[in-house]
């Protein structure tokens, strides 16, 4: 039976922190869901087709990951509901540094709670890419900083689209 991980965020826009933590689950599951959040509780830069059009470009134009093995979709309900439909009792989850962990020991608890089979992995970045963060990419782009240590290629160019 097939390992997946459902791996929920915002990815507005996805960065190399995100893309550590996919590239690290691989090597312990099968396949990746990586689940574009499509809720309205937050001000995006970039809409839901775009981040799931961003997050294609990165992975598998820029970075020549496996497709059979990462599928990207959009989603607006519960995380747990997403694990259902693709029969997967594994969520994955990036942290970056320690302030990351009350909130996603939180989230992963509540998971736990709507879901008894549900477990919550946390994989960390390498040191290098551990300090990035979306909001940090988006300021940096806005005031034309140089994003190459930071996400990829297809990303930047989406980043100065933006801010031109």
């Amino acid at each position: 039976m097939k390992k997946i991980a459902i791996y929920p965020g915002t990815f507005d826009p996805i960065t190399y922190g995100h893309i550590d933590v996919i590239k690290k689950s691989l090597n312990i599951i099968d396949k990746v869901v990586v689940a574009v959040s499509n809720g309205s509780t937050k001000n995006y830069l970039f809409d839901s087709s775009e981040r799931i059009q961003l997050v294609k470009n990165a992975l598998f134009k820029d970075l020549k990951f496996n497709k059979k093995k990462i599928e990207v979709i959009s989603f607006n309900n519960l995380t747990t509901k997403i694990c259902q439909k693709y029969k997967s009792n594994l969520i994955l989850r990036g942290l970056r540094a320690v302030s990351d962990f009350e909130y996603e020991f939180q989230l992963a608890g509540m998971n736990r709670k709507l879901n008894k089979n549900i477990e919550t992995i946390f994989l960390m970045s390498d040191v290098e890419n551990q300090i990035i963060s979306s909001r940090f990419v988006k300021e940096i782009a806005e005031l034309n900083g140089d994003l190459k240590k930071f996400t990829s290629k297809s990303v930047i160019k989406a980043l100065k689209n933006k801010y031109e």
